[in-house]
């Protein structure tokens, strides 16, 4: 633990970071689900103290109901939320004042997974199939398209809810395959429990390419000095996890180490390519596609601007 500090110590002074006196700004942000390797920039801020020195004292939280974290926002009660680009659109749509204004991992974890000792090594192999989900609307558009690439339609699947038991329901053979697993996470602990998997992505077979977990914030607050600070001090621990990964999961574990095991290791090391190493950075083109994608499988009935949906703060 000494030798962690030091080099936490050390990163500040290296980074040309100084702490402030005095008060520091409390901000909230709630998660989308239980801290994991994906929120790792957060954690390494926080350890390095990078939000100390951007005069911010953060508060993750994880939610009591992740669905409810859009309506916090949208309230005031939290100052941001983590959440998901595809819901984003459902929300706004909805009449929730929020926006995103920052990324967290920038590549689709989504995936639909088979058993790899199972009969199906390819898409075309799911016609007659039944495929556990757990969220209705997204995720049918996501089989839907999927199945389209290889010239089928889901009526020649069974799709069932299967609430949020995906790995069991598979390996157990309640159904042939999932959707909604992430692939940094499930593929892993398939393998470990004796049942590997193999992960079949969206967007390789149709969907467009979007953000799994971004940064939101209320319309209202867009202006708010504590925003772009809270994205630079996530921005510098990327590019430090980015450089020492090694170091970075010492700092993750030593902030949560009932997290110290094999499962969040290797996810660890899979989550790292995806973090957005620029999460102020806005693809409007990103954006636009998605919200054709919505339109077109009437998840929305229209395509709203990209500045309804996102920003990128100065």
């Amino acid at each position: 633990m000494p030798v962690i500090r030091s080099l936490a110590a050390a990163t500040i002074i290296t980074l040309g970071l100084t702490v402030p006196a005095g008060a520091l700004d409390e901000l909230t942000v709630m998660l989308e689900w239980f801290v994991n390797p994906d929120h790792t920039p957060m954690v390494v801020a926080q350890e390095l103290g990078l939000f100390e020195a951007a005069d911010l004292d953060v508060k993750l939280v994880p939610p009591s109901d992740p669905s409810s974290v859009p309506r916090l926002v949208a309230a005031g009660q939290v100052d941001l939320g983590v959440h998901y680009q595809p819901n984003l659109y459902l929300d706004v749509h909805a009449g929730l004042p929020i926006v995103r204004i920052g990324t967290l991992v920038e590549t689709p974890l989504n995936s639909l997974i088979v058993l790899a000792e199972g009969e199906i090594d390819d898409l075309s192999g799911l016609a007659g199939s039944k495929i556990g989900y757990s969220v209705s609307g997204f995720e049918d558009a996501l089989v839907g398209t999927m199945l389209s690439s290889v010239g089928l339609t889901k009526g020649d699947v069974e799709l069932v809810n299967v609430n949020f038991s995906l790995s069991p329901a598979l390996i157990s053979g309640q159904v042939d395959a999932t959707i909604g697993g992430f692939r940094n996470f499930e593929l892993t602990q398939m393998r470990l429990e004796g049942h590997p998997g193999t992960a079949f992505y969206p967007e390789e077979h149709g969907v467009p390419a979007y953000d799994e977990l971004i940064f939101i914030a209320s319309k209202a607050s867009i202006a708010d000095p504590r925003l772009p600070r809270f994205l630079d001090a996530v921005e510098r621990a990327t590019i430090y996890i980015t450089n020492h990964p090694d170091e970075a999961w010492a700092l993750f574990i030593r902030a949560y180490p009932d997290l110290d095991d094999e499962l969040n290791r290797v996810a660890f090391s899979d989550t790292l390519p995806r973090l957005a190493k620029r999460p102020r950075a806005l693809d409007h083109r990103r954006y636009e596609r998605f919200a054709a994608f919505m339109v077109e499988h009437g998840l929305i009935d229209t395509a709203l601007p990209v500045a309804d949906y996102a920003v990128a703060l100065p």
